[in-house]
């Protein structure tokens, strides 16, 4: 039997209305690249957010001929979203079989501006499956909550890739490495022990300098990623950088991080460009951004720093003890650069939760 799938009552004849919540996440070290069924081409490390989340409640109704389902996003229906919803469940029901015998009604909604750039498919599928797997302890509470959390992650992965990452915090290590033993391909798992303090309350400022749909999307990106020239290069860097972020991580070598973390973002987008067809989601403001921040920390020493994901916005990334620095240069210098001036300001969060 699959390690995941269900093995409890499900003659459950009452509705069961469950809410929760999710972070987005901006990774470190990029993942770009898949296989099979939502599988990484390569190890990934990432921030999990705070404020920028969705939340979610799921009612569950038993139905003799169940397996359907209703969705709306902030009050709306919104039918546009049940390919992507039917294709999850079709995916997830030989570990979900209790999606045969019920209906679900799905309303969700986000803490931040939609259309803002923000890996919102994480956050929303990872709510998602907090829900599945809240319902699956309805029904048979003698699972573990490590077991709860570890399938929450597999089940969100296979919604969208990034969001095995928005489960638990303060940083999540998706992918088989060589640097630690028990890191998957199939869920993510977090990493709390040997983190310096500076990293516990990192601060994310996200630049938003398009909010607009992307010309490529990020799933077409990874396709890209078969056949590209640089991609087993780039697979073996990627799992080196694991081990040196773990590392750095592990003393707080905040200069060390700044390197690692630009080159990271930079080389997402040098594969891009260098892809077949080849194309670029910067825009010039990014790049004027970009600019203002390495010529902010030579004159400064503070240790600011930046993270791009598949899109044209801007993390700012920095310790908590400069946000009153922070703060001023990005209304002095940064805002104007950002789409109607906008920007979010989160920090480092814990993941996921039921409410």
């Amino acid at each position: 039997m699959e390690v995941y799938q269900f093995s409890g009552p499900q003659d459950n004849d009452r509705s069961f209305r469950i809410q929760t919540s999710a972070p987005s996440n901006i990774a470190l070290v990029k993942y770009w690249g898949k296989h099979g069924q939502q599988l990484p081409k390569n190890p990934s490390i990432s921030f999990t957010l705070d404020k920028c989340k969705t939340q979610t409640e799921v009612t569950f109704t038993p139905a003799a001929s169940g397996g359907n389902f209703s969705f709306a996003f902030e009050g709306q229906p919104k039918p546009d979203f049940h390919p992507k919803l039917q294709s999850f469940f079709d995916k997830i029901k030989p570990y979900c079989p209790y999606l045969d015998t019920h209906d679900l009604a799905i309303q969700s909604e986000n803490s931040f501006p939609h259309s803002s750039g923000i890996a919102s498919s994480a956050s929303a599928m990872a709510a998602l499956a907090m829900a599945l797997v809240g319902f699956e302890k309805e029904l048979n509470p003698e699972l573990s909550d490590p077991y709860i959390w570890e399938k929450a992650s597999f089940l969100a992965r296979l919604g969208s890739g990034s969001a095995a990452r928005s489960l638990e915090g303060p940083l999540m290590l998706w992918g088989n490495s060589t640097h630690l033993s028990q890191s998957s391909d199939r869920i993510a798992i977090p990493l709390r022990t040997d983190i310096h303090p500076v990293f516990q309350d990192y601060q994310d400022t996200i630049l938003l300098i398009d909010r607009g749909q992307k010309k490529v999307s990020s799933t077409q990106g990874h396709q890209l990623m078969h056949g590209h020239p640089f991609a087993e290069a780039r697979f073996v860097q990627a799992d080196k950088n694991i081990g040196d972020l773990l590392a750095i991580l592990k003393v707080g070598d905040l200069d060390a991080f700044i390197l690692l973390v630009e080159s990271e973002a930079l080389t997402l987008h040098a594969l891009m460009m260098s892809s077949q067809p080849y194309f670029i989601l910067m825009h010039a403001n990014t790049l004027q951004v970009l600019e203002r921040i390495w010529a902010f920390r030579k004159q400064t020493q503070i240790p600011l720093c930046f993270t791009l994901d598949a899109g044209a916005n801007v993390h700012l990334l920095y310790p908590k003890d400069q946000c009153t620095a922070v703060q001023a240069f990005i209304q002095s210098d940064l805002a104007a650069f950002c789409q109607d001036g906008q920007y979010i300001d989160d920090q480092v969060g814990s993941g996921a939760k039921i409410h």
